[in-house]
């Protein structure tokens, strides 16, 4: 019996990817040909090509690629597109402002495709301060950014978002 807790690394060797009809991404795995799988990243999520959970249609994990630099060429564009699909976010450039209204805060916000609005019932739910100065905003609808290293920003996103915080 198969322990579910064992962490499988795949060489890379045994990883081929592909873009299967109607733009799926398949593949074979240690000589098995899928023609769907998904992609993860596992924790911590800094690590944007380092320890890619890959798993089949039905979910149960095949491996984990260590790192993508070691894949093929095809295979490594494949799962970088894939990632990109799952994980994107916009990217905040701007907080433009930052008010409590009702029992809402609402963050007016410019990011790299345009303004946006979110609106929290509370922060602590919402904002969550990672490492490396990066900071995740969702909101009641489900929308969500990203502030990539608070840090960076300019000088009245700063004094917002510590005000705020």
């Amino acid at each position: 019996m198969k322990d579910p807790y064992e962490i499988r690394i795949l060489p890379p060797a045994a990883v081929s990817l592909e873009r299967g009809a109607g733009g799926v991404l398949g593949g074979r795995i240690e000589s098995v040909h899928y023609e769907e799988l998904t992609v993860y990243r596992t924790f911590p999520f800094r690590f944007d090509e380092e320890y890619i959970s890959v798993r089949n249609a039905k979910g149960e994990e095949l491996g984990i690629i260590r790192e993508l630099a070691g894949l093929d060429q095809d295979s490594r564009e494949e799962l970088r597109r894939e990632l990109q699909f799952r994980y994107f976010l916009p990217r905040v450039s701007r907080i433009v402002s930052i008010r409590l209204k009702s029992d809402l805060w609402l963050w007016e916000l410019q990011t790299h495709l345009g303004p946006t609005r979110l609106a929290m019932r509370n922060l602590q739910d919402y904002v969550q301060l990672q490492s490396g100065g990066r900071v995740i905003l969702s909101d009641i609808s489900g929308k969500r950014c990203q502030i990539t290293d608070w840090r960076s920003l300019d000088g009245h996103s700063r004094k917002l978002l510590e005000d705020t915080l």
